[in-house]
């Protein structure tokens, strides 16, 4: 592939199903299991524009077939394409975490066969930032079939604070290492979600008749989220209570979407958000 035609995006626009009366790869010339531990490598390091393609391409393992084969090669293009490029860091001096998650419910939705309970499942993607800084992004199936897109936002939402609790708790442990005392306002955590009503069930625990099944489950962070008080007067500067903000975004500034789909209009815009270029 080293001098293959270069392309612009990484994947096709339509999601990458199973075929299950394509042509079987021979794993000639290459092995496919192989070429997708090495994207998974370089995907995980320093390439979060490819982390969707790779992930997509990496469920079929097993039994891969032409069309999969195909996509790797397109995922190949576009590194040829932009293999001057990488991931921009601009550290802007500060400790805060601000975690990006999204879902795209029943994405596999007519990619898989109607039968097939993969083809209900929904995917998810998030990215954690450190001062400005992309530290961890990824992008998977959840592991449960989710009933509505409420339900899709919410379990990834949930997921998405595991792993930034987690790296809030280890910062917390580091600072007073380095001389940082006042953790609650150097460290300052935030989500941000793009769904009103999974951003409304995680700050004011609204459980509905509709939504207490999801109580089992995914409430595990509540204790951690910064409730919004009652009136104008809070003072929005105020994090000494060290808990999470969790906080409504546009969908157009969610960086983890190229975690989630494909949309060829939107590739560009979000690789400039994540990338830096």
């Amino acid at each position: 592939m080293q001098d293959c035609n270069p392309n612009h995006v990484p994947a096709a626009p339509t999601p990458l199903g199973k075929d299950e009366l394509g042509e079987a790869w021979p794993q000639h010339p290459w092995t496919y299991s192989s070429i997708v531990g090495m994207l998974i490598y370089l995907s995980t390091i320093s390439r979060p524009d490819i982390t969707y393609s790779v992930s997509c391409a990496a469920r079929f393992n097993s039994q891969p077939k032409q069309c999969h084969a195909t996509a790797i090669k397109t995922i190949l293009r576009y590194l040829h394409k932009t293999k001057d490029k990488g991931l921009i860091i601009d550290f802007d001096g500060n400790l805060h975490l601000d975690a990006y998650c999204d879902s795209d419910f029943a994405g596999l939705w007519k990619s898989e066969s109607p039968g097939d309970p993969a083809g209900a499942r929904s995917r998810g993607g998030y990215i954690i930032y450190l001062g400005g800084v992309p530290l961890i992004w990824k992008s998977s199936l959840l592991s449960c079939i989710t009933l509505s897109t409420l339900e899709a936002e919410y379990v990834q939402l949930s997921r998405t604070m595991t792993v930034l609790l987690g790296i809030k708790y280890m910062l917390e442990e580091l600072c007073p290492r380095l001389g940082l005392t006042d953790l609650n306002s150097t460290i300052r955590s935030t989500i941000f979600e793009d769904n009103a009503g999974a951003l409304t069930l995680a700050t004011h625990e609204n459980i509905s008749n509709r939504t207490r099944y999801l109580h089992q489950r995914w409430h595990h962070f509540w204790a951690y989220v910064h409730r919004p008080q009652d009136g104008p007067t809070k003072d929005e500067d105020d994090w000494s209570d060290g808990k999470v903000r969790a906080l409504k975004c546009a969908s157009k500034a969610i960086r983890a979407d190229a975690m989630t789909k494909k949309v060829r209009e939107t590739f560009a815009h979000n690789r400039k958000l994540i990338n830096g270029w």
